[in-house]
């Protein structure tokens, strides 16, 4: 089949599939940025999938004749659930939050995208529309400021799960894509292998171009374009910001600005995972400062914002800190949040719901001029 059947290990006891039986599996696969659910019989090769609603599915077990999972959709935040395969009947056990009921109408649920890009290949992005049921656009304003989102990883992918920090955009009238740029995975090997050696260059080139793309299709202002991205989304948000003149701004996650450096001092888990996305290291350490934007912060004039959390491990606030003063010795507008007790991915709510609102802030004071548009 066209689809992908594994996903990034990311983290410790993932599983994309459990055995059912003797010559019988439960898996997922993914094709064009939706996950399905699927009985395998082995002996017959036949594939039936299971219609249960969702499109986002992980951490799959069995229990007896009972599937057990975590789960979303683009309406539905993650849960663990349980499926009945006998009754074809499914039953959540654990929500990762409680909803007002009332929130649906705000939802906007995104569209998956094709878009073209460098070399004549094709990427992939879901687009989330403006959505408030309250609002319209204000006089005169046609077309909604947008948010390209880059996700970490960098060979994890985009989720259509229901986000509520993507939603906290769209419903002040602000069009978000969350960039599954080359590399990610979901969509092959080969487009997987893409990133091999060109982190740095593809997926900067894929967000700049999938910006473009929604300029074309006249779903975004061209000239209240910002780029944000965690973790290594922040790399790719900071290489877009110094080595593209296209962005009008962005916010910077606990991002990498400095390569060498994480592949110096980066944990066992993702020890040598750099040697594939830029080069062995420190053979190609000429390599590695040409890509980082630390070494050429002089080449970044657009605002930029950074959110850093105080126990970081794995990007420190020395290498935020780096760029932060760069850009304030060179009188470009800069934000810096440092989080006590945060680490690499914020956890705390009161934090969380601090650093989107800083953002917007930030960007409707120096991007998107007019604040909210709808």
């Amino acid at each position: 089949m066209t689809a992908e059947f594994g996903q990034a290990q990311w983290n410790l006891g993932m599983s994309s599939y459990a055995v059912i039986g003797a010559d019988k599996l439960v898996c997922s696969y993914e094709q064009n940025g939706a996950m399905r659910l699927a009985r395998l019989d082995l002996r017959a090769g036949r594939l039936d999938p299971l219609d249960l609603g969702y499109q986002d599915y992980s951490f799959i077990r069995v229990q007896g004749e009972r599937i057990v999972c975590r789960a979303g959709s683009p309406t539905e935040p993650a849960a663990v659930i349980r499926i009945d395969q006998a009754l074809a009947s499914t039953e959540v056990l654990q929500r990762t939050t409680t909803l007002d009921p009332d929130i649906g109408r705000f939802v906007s649920v995104p569209t998956h995208v094709e878009f073209p890009t460098e070399g004549g290949l094709m990427a992939h992005c879901l687009y989330y529309a403006p959505s408030n049921p309250g609002f319209a656009p204000a006089a005169g304003d046609k077309l909604p400021p947008l948010v390209v989102k880059c996700h970490g990883g960098p060979t994890s992918s985009a989720t259509s799960t229901l986000d509520l920090r993507i939603q906290y955009w769209t419903s002040r009238g602000i069009a978000v894509i969350d960039v599954d740029y080359g590399g990610s995975t979901g969509y092959g090997r080969q487009y997987r292998n893409r990133l091999r050696s060109q982190w740095g260059i593809v997926d900067v080139d894929d967000c700049v171009n999938a910006a473009k793309h929604m300029v074309a299709e006249e779903k975004a202002d061209p000239t209240r374009i910002v780029i944000t991205g965690g973790s290594a989304g922040g790399y790719t948000t900071l290489a877009a910001l110094t080595f593209r003149d296209f962005f009008k701004g962005g916010a910077s996650y606990y991002g990498v600005s400095d390569a060498a450096a994480l592949a110096r001092d980066t944990h066992k888990f993702e020890s040598r995972y750099l040697d594939k996305l830029i080069g062995p290291y420190p053979e190609a350490e000429k390599l590695y400062r040409e890509r980082s934007p630390a070494f050429h912060a002089d080449q970044l004039s657009r605002p930029v914002i950074f959110f850093q959390g105080d126990e970081d491990k794995i990007v420190p606030p020395s290498q935020t800190e780096v760029m932060v003063t760069a850009l304030r010795r060179r009188g470009i507008p800069v934000g810096y949040f440092l989080f006590t007790g945060e680490q690499h991915g914020f956890r705390k709510d009161v934090n969380i719901k601090r650093s989107l609102d800083a953002e917007l802030y930030f960007y409707s004071g120096l991007v998107f001029a007019t604040g909210l548009t709808y």
